[in-house]
């Protein structure tokens, strides 16, 4: 996935980041953000800067996985906000969409927004209500009408599966492994499916272990979350779905949607 980070003049669009490659997995979600932002470039490759901003929300039920995915757009030289269903659903099964959007934190998008004429990024409260009807996900709850046993010495096993489109580029990867410190698979290179790598983590007394696949013959991305929870509360299963899906979001990948199989 090209990056948006030029002017034709020569000037650049985005504030320095020390230390990180623009579109690599390194990219800090803005304190406080729960949106995901977008920078979308124009149709005319001559111009190398964006010409909008998309921005998203996937709204989640109790159990974290997703039902519905809510969105609203704005273009250069535009009056207002706009909802943008539309284009959100186009990017997930549109290749060449999909290549003109480029994942940002909301830092980077307030810079762009106010340099191309917008003034101060409205708050994200104020965003929300931009949003249009959405789009109505479909959820995994027939799967899971056999949980299973939990793993030994824990309370209940969940395993949750986010999906992404394709559009994971050899830094992204390098990027996104790096960041999750994982254990390399038998699928980061030459591969079309498999494990590109796995990584686990403690919080409190929960295990979690996540692993990055390629799927449907590479066209297509996945992350799979085992969640090891040790009493009746799951207070870091959303925190670290989150952290982990804008990371490959930053890293060049689209969430599609996030499923509960377990």
């Amino acid at each position: 996935m090209s990056t948006v980070s030029a002017r034709p003049d020569g000037a650049t669009w985005l504030p320095p980041r020390a230390g990180s490659r623009p579109g690599s997995a390194a990219r800090p979600l803005a304190a406080g953000s729960n949106l995901d932002y977008y920078l979308v470039q124009p149709d005319n490759r001559d111009f190398a800067g964006p010409a909008g901003i998309l921005v998203e929300e996937f709204r989640l039920d109790e159990d974290h996985s997703a039902v519905r995915l809510d969105s609203t757009g704005w273009t250069a030289g535009g009056s207002r906000w706009q909802g943008a269903s539309a284009f959100s659903r186009g990017i997930r099964t549109d290749a060449a969409l999909r290549d003109r959007v480029v994942g940002a934190n909301r830092q980077e998008v307030e810079f762009v927004y106010r340099h191309l004429g917008g003034g101060e990024l409205p708050g994200e409260e104020v965003l929300r209500g931009y949003f249009d009807a959405g789009i109505r996900l479909p959820t995994s709850a027939p799967l899971r009408l056999n949980p299973g046993p939990a793993t030994a010495g824990f309370a209940e096993t969940r395993v949750y599966r986010v999906f992404f489109t394709a559009g994971l580029d050899a830094d992204g990867l390098t990027g996104l492994l790096a960041t999750w410190r994982m254990t390399p698979g038998h699928g980061t290179t030459g591969v079309l499916t498999g494990v590109a790598g796995t990584a686990r983590r403690r919080i409190g007394a929960d295990a979690f272990t996540w692993e990055l696949r390629r799927i449907g013959a590479g066209a297509a991305w996945c992350l799979d979350l085992t969640a090891d929870l040790a009493g009746s509360r799951d207070d870091a299963v959303g925190p670290l779905l989150r952290e982990l899906t804008t990371a490959a979001r930053m890293a060049g990948l689209i969430p599609v949607t996030t499923e509960r199989l377990r």
